[in-house]
């Protein structure tokens, strides 16, 4: 018999987003979904599994529905039904095709009480749930239409009861009493699912309840049921909608697209040679007719920033060729770069008398920022978790935790070296105030300008001054590493450069697409620099002779992909951690779980050593990912550094 095709509360959200996706979803083998292959890491990374296991600790009397049969899960939540008074995890209940597991319900006689456990943070003291003139807030509003479709499903299985809703989520409000509260609450994964055993422990700790807030969301619940449900650009009853994708998704008709800025976040996308179909160009196809060519010439979607791509569209101007001056409002940014004229030489290119081939900076403005560094250069990259349990008594759901830096050196001659590095993934150890002191130890030798790509550094700088602060045992040279911290930060003596800002400012290249990501602006310079090629088409990093490296030894950054054009660097790390990781990793894992090659999958990789059952061999491979990862950070900063030197001829 063919699996029962069910309206589900993950389907319904899916559906608030775009509901032509419900065609697409659950078809692994026809259409790729990125967001699936992430939902586990997504969890993991910011302690959603954990909150899970945690609210079912406060309820020690439930009873877990576990089977993961349709069929079996709701006769089981049946007869458990039956009984007066009862707590279930993930009960299951179904009207019609309309089918959904609730976290946690508890009846009470004739009450039905239904919690939703997220990990979003909330905030007791300031909720920030209703805006002044929106009504709901956009970030609240998909939970609370999850929780409004879950209470649909129930009082229409059970119109003869009295549903109360409620919302459970970490409060940043709210300090944790005991320490290694984190750590009662492992991962393990079996095959494709992935499950929480929460030690014995857990359940007879000591811990605040309030660290996940109750919140009563009927009021809420009222105000969708009376508005309706917001998707795309449209509103619609609960109960309509529901019936209209459940009936279109159980005789799997696709809903006819309607194309919209949303569009550009869509995770049914295909790359060239997976063997998937591309949901989001099949749904382009349908609506204008468009052909891969006419996604290579690029779409309004493409426009960096751009707040009016709906309009355009329902406009019908979807071609980058059918923007024009109007529509970008071009401001004039004099020395700098306006984001408006950052977006129309997206539209129109470069100018033919600002064209340096390919690229565009501001050389005055570059040489001017240049000559106010000091040598020797320090860049500095950070990486951090924040994760809704906290692991120390007196910390708050969702405090920053610092678990890595790298740092590299340019010397006034041009010579490189990987200087140093930090990395504590100890679970029992909180890292914070170590990662200080290993910084204060790594940039007390000189005053050089210290290099940061984006303002994220300094938030976690002024986050740890105050952990240190409120920390009601500092280490002996707290006061020390304080006074340090906030030369560091903005406004600080020494305060970090941020290169990010200066790339936004000066530098502009067709292939970034607008944006200054790091990730973005290294494959840029990398493309049009004869300084980079010449440099890095040698195997010279981490050679005895060349660019000292704690992580690389005889590596090439250059490698031609074919054409001259260089294969981007972090591809090519995650080719190399292919290879050095190996093919048994665990048993049935991909080797490529373990390569980390972007900023997210670091948070994970650190939420996976401090929340997975692994054993030493896997995790030192795990520590060697995250080290060569971070070193490659601030590379890319002194070879975008290097290039920038070389454009402006300022040397």
């Amino acid at each position: 018999m063919s699996k029962p095709r069910y309206l589900t509360k993950s389907r319904f959200k899916l559906a608030a987003e775009c509901p032509t996706k419900l065609f697409y979803t659950g078809k692994d083998k026809v259409y790729r979904n990125l967001r699936q292959e992430d939902s586990f890491l997504a969890m993991l990374a910011d302690g959603g599994y954990q909150v899970g296991e945690l609210a079912k600790c406060f309820y020690p009397n439930g009873i877990e529905v576990e089977s993961i049969n349709h069929k079996d899960a709701l006769a089981q939540t049946a007869e458990l039904l039956k009984q007066e008074n009862v707590t279930i995890f993930e009960p299951a209940i179904r009207h019609g095709n309309l089918f959904v597991r609730v976290d946690i319900l508890v009846k009470k006689g004739n009450v039905f009480e239904l919690i939703e456990v997220k990990a979003k943070s909330y905030n007791s003291v300031k909720p920030e749930i209703l805006g002044a003139r929106v009504g709901i807030l956009s970030d609240m509003r998909p939970y609370i239409e999850d929780v409004a479709f879950q209470a649909h499903v129930l009082r229409s299985a059970f119109p003869n009861v009295t549903v109360k809703t409620f919302l459970m989520m970490p409060d940043k409000s709210v300090t944790v009493e005991i320490s290694g509260l984190n750590q009662l609450f492992k991962i393990v994964r079996d095959g494709n699912r992935s499950k929480v055993i929460a030690s014995p422990e857990a359940k007879t700790a000591k811990v605040n309840h309030n660290i996940l807030a109750l919140v009563p969301m009927d009021e809420y619940l009222d105000m969708i049921n009376q508005d309706g449900v917001k998707y795309l650009r449209y509103t619609k009853a609960l109960p309509l909608l529901a019936e209209e994708w459940s009936q279109a998704y159980q005789a799997d008709l696709k809903i006819p697209p309607t194309p919209g800025s949303q569009c550009a976040n869509c995770e049914f996308k295909s790359t060239p040679g997976d063997g998937f179909k591309n949901g989001f160009k099949e749904c382009w196809a349908q609506a204008y007719q468009f052909t891969d060519a006419d996604f290579e010439q690029g779409t309004v979607l493409d426009i960096y920033n751009y707040r009016k791509k709906d309009k355009l569209i329902s406009d019908g101007r979807i071609r980058l060729s059918n923007v024009n001056e109007d529509d970008i409002k071009i401001v004039d940014g004099g020395e700098e770069l306006s984001l408006s004229e950052r977006q129309w030489m997206q539209v129109r290119g470069i100018p033919p008398d600002e064209d340096r081939g390919g690229f565009w900076i501001a050389d005055h403005l570059m040489s001017k920022e240049m000559t106010e560094w000091k040598y020797p250069y320090h860049f500095i990259d950070f990486e951090t978790s924040t994760v809704a349990l906290p692991f120390h008594a007196g910390m708050r759901p969702y405090e920053p935790v610092a678990f890595q830096f790298s740092h590299h050196v340019m010397q006034e001659n041009g010579q490189v070296e990987h200087v140093g590095e930090f990395l504590l993934t100890d679970p029992v150890v909180f890292p914070n105030f170590k990662f200080a002191q290993a910084l204060k130890d790594q940039l007390d030798q000189d005053e050089g300008t210290v290099f940061m790509w984006s303002h994220h550094e300094n938030t976690i700088l002024n986050q740890i001054v105050k952990q240190l602060e409120a920390t009601p045992n500092p280490p002996t040279n707290g006061s020390e590493l304080i006074d340090f911290l906030r030369t560091l930060a903005k406004d600080g003596e020494r305060a970090m450069y941020d290169l990010c800002k200066l790339s936004g400012k000066a530098y502009f290249h067709l292939g970034t697409k607008g944006s200054s990501s790091i990730k973005k602006v290294l494959p840029a310079v990398l493309k049009t620099s004869p300084f980079l090629r010449q440099k890095y088409s040698q195997p010279i990093y981490g050679s005895q002779n060349g660019i000292k490296s704690k992580n690389f030894t005889d590596f090439t950054w250059w490698v031609d992909a074919g054409q001259g054009v260089p294969l981007e660097p972090y591809d090519l790390l995650k080719d190399y951690g292919s290879t050095l990781l190996g093919e048994t990793v665990l048993a049935g894992e991909d080797p490529d779980e373990l390569v980390i090659a972007n900023g997210g999958a670091a948070a994970t990789a650190y939420a996976r050593l401090q929340f997975e059952a692994l054993g030493a061999e896997p995790r030192r491979k795990i520590c060697e990912a995250l080290l060569r990862y971070c070193e490659l950070d601030t590379l890319a900063m002194v070879m975008i550094v290097e290039a920038w030197r070389e454009f402006a001829s300022t040397i």
